[in-house]
């Protein structure tokens, strides 16, 4: 037997061990490979390649990525070449493992196609089982998973090699992906796709900076390349920085992050702005440094304010979320389940997603299940699993379910209201004993995972109409977010100019003139970001390249709107006049809270400072049981 056959006989009698007699397999595998299997059981070896989804849900989610994208195109580009010349593609995904993008060699593609290696596709571990994409993105690490190593049969033939990417807090964005015939996928196609992941983080976090950042690194030479060390300072703290960094000073995200820049630079750290220096690390090593302020988001009109907002604006993006984001998790990492609640196109799977990717259970799976478009007579299936014959059409060997398939990472219920009122006690049985039971019975299976809920509609007021579960409530709402929409969002000038530019007006390089971004920040947006979004795609698909997007350019809906006021006045109902009855003016504020919150009784509720059981009354009194014409 020649040394070239040994691995594959290895990973046969692995693959017997596990599969055949349940035995553990990590003697004859590596060790990744072997955790990723174990991670792997709930997924039917014998399931069925998925259809990719709908064209507008990948639109979605591209556009949910779009710095991701728009930093890793070039990446894709370089590595297409490679992939072509060795009958291999190129694939992005984000970070639940869905494929973005794809590009490559002509005669594979058709081939990665026929196993679902395609955009729209998830390959997360929880969906496909062992696969470089899932499992880099499991693991942490870039790494190969070749031929029979797949977790599924069907997977055999292929070889890949996978990187994840990190933003600069250390919270996954996404992953890199080679894949071909097994025999062509080897370790120098992962230092490729290593050293592509690294050039994307590095132009991501860039992009993202705002206040200092320092680059650094012992040969001054690779300062100014994607190989030198990245920390971006503001208010005085590390809020960001790069594994080259985490590197050079001995330290992970978790202990880099939010240390006084003093520590490091000294008390005169902001003396250093745009001089060459050398700074000593502890134990004495010096290394060259160079610090830079970057661009703060402009007040001033036209061009300037537009050609800076790349990088100035995204963080006034996080100046609203962020916060929110930061005590999500806090909780959310204690097991508490948490609720977001916001209005639809709200960006609430958006925040759901980061808030994942921030948590303890960040290498776990993110399973997302929307209520609301399952019919009801499948959505106990999906969420609870079945054995083999439990009802007519029923796959063969069953289905584990989506909250098994959760196991090690987080549930997302989207639209939770949704779910109909029978199934809400079963569910809320699963949550307390985290043990789902098939249909069609079976031995129950302990579960451990981590629950994000979302709804655009007020629980509180669904359990008063007796349409919600009150103890059903209060388990999945440990901790409530409520995302503002968009028309109450201080910083929405600030992000309107960012999803410009990320909806392709950088590319094109076009700029969002000052009376188009007042006309767009003054618009109510009944559809929030979605729909934000989609006027900006249009904006740019029909601009020229250069042009200057004007007020005249917007859609006529926007251009004749009246527009909203940053007070707070929204313009629905006439202001009573100050010397009008207390009660006039207390049903006037009620009324423009609702209308505000677009009748959601508790955010209105929050908004004015009082009891939900307030707004309930003056809704009671505004509509009055038939024949009773009393106020």
């Amino acid at each position: 037997m020649s040394a070239a056959q040994l691995p594959s006989v290895s990973v046969e009698q692995a693959r017997e061990l596990f599969f055949a007699q349940g035995r553990d397999p990590a003697p004859w595998i590596a060790p990744h490979i072997s955790r990723s299997w174990q991670r792997s059981r709930p997924v039917d070896p014998q399931c069925i390649d998925p259809t990719p989804m709908a064209p507008s849900l990948l639109d979605e989610r591209r556009e949910q990525a779009m710095r991701l994208l728009s930093c890793a195109q070039p990446e894709l580009d370089g590595l297409a070449e490679h992939a072509v010349g060795n009958g291999c593609i190129v694939a992005l995904s984000d970070a639940s493992g869905l494929i973005l993008e794809e590009i490559g060699s002509p005669d594979f593609l058709p081939k990665a196609q026929r196993v679902a290696l395609q955009p729209g596709v998830e390959w997360s571990e929880s969906h496909r089982g062992t696969n470089a994409i899932g499992t880099a993105l499991a693991e942490r690490e870039a790494l190969l998973v070749l031929g029979g190593e797949h977790y599924l049969a069907q997977n055999g033939a292929l070889g890949c090699a996978a990187a994840p990417i990190f933003t600069g807090r250390g919270e996954l964005a996404g992953a890199l992906d080679i894949s071909g015939e097994t025999a062509r996928v080897n370790h120098h196609a992962l230092g490729l796709v290593r050293m592509a992941a690294q050039q994307v983080e590095h132009r991501m976090l860039l992009a993202d900076a705002s206040g200092h950042v320092l680059r650094f690194h012992a040969r001054p030479a690779l300062i100014g390349t994607a190989r030198e060390g990245l920390v971006v300072i503001e208010g005085g703290r590390i809020v960001a920085a790069n594994r080259v960094a985490l590197d050079l000073f001995g330290r992970s995200w978790d202990g880099l992050l939010g240390v006084d820049a003093e520590e490091f630079l000294g008390v005169h750290w902001p003396r250093m702005e745009h001089r060459r220096s050398l700074l000593t690390l502890p134990g004495g090593r010096q290394i060259a440094t160079v610090m830079e302020r970057t661009g703060t988001a402009s007040s001033g009109t036209g061009r300037t304010g537009a050609r800076h907002a790349m990088a100035a604006t995204s963080a006034g993006d996080d100046d609203v979320v962020r916060p929110l984001l930061e005590r999500a998790v806090r909780v959310l990492n204690e097991g508490v389940p948490v609720l977001v609640n916001g209005e639809t196109g709200s960006g609430k799977e958006v925040f759901s997603r980061r808030l994942h990717a921030a948590s303890r259970r960040s290498a776990g799976p993110f399973v997302a299940v929307d209520c609301a478009s399952l019919p009801e007579t499948l959505i106990e299936a999906e969420l609870f699993g079945y054995e083999e014959g439990a009802f007519t059409g029923a796959r063969r060997k069953g289905m584990p379910g989506r909250i098994r398939e959760a196991h090690g990472g987080v549930l997302f219920l989207d639209e939770i209201a949704e779910i109909p009122l029978a199934l809400q006690t079963r569910l809320l049985r699963v949550l307390e004993g985290r043990v789902v039971t098939p249909l069609g019975g079976g031995q129950g299976v302990a579960v451990d995972f981590d629950l994000v809920c979302a709804t655009h509609a007020g629980l509180p007021a669904l359990v008063e109409a007796g349409r919600f579960r009150a103890d059903l409530m209060y388990r999945v709402a440990g901790f409530t977010v409520a995302l503002p929409s968009l028309h109450e969002r201080a910083d929405r000038r600030a992000l309107i100019s960012r999803l410009f530019l990320e909806s392709g007006g950088a590319a094109k390089h076009l700029c969002l003139e000052n009376d188009a971004l007042e006309r767009l920040a003054a618009y109510r947006w009944p559809g929030n970001v979605r729909e934000l979004r989609s006027v900006l795609r249009a904006l740019v698909a029909l601009a020229d390249a250069g042009d200057a997007v004007t007020a005249d350019a917007l859609p006529a809906h926007l251009r004749d709107a009246a527009p909203i006021a940053d007070s707070g006045d929204f313009g629905e109902a006439a202001t009573p006049q100050p010397n009008a009855p207390l009660q006039t003016i207390t049903r006037h504020a009620i009324d423009e809270a609702l209308r505000a919150c677009d009748h959601d009784v508790s955010r209105a509720a929050r908004r004015l400072g009082v009891h939900r059981s307030t707004v309930y009354r003056h809704l009671a009194r505004q509509r009055p049981p038939a024949g009773n014409t009393k106020d």
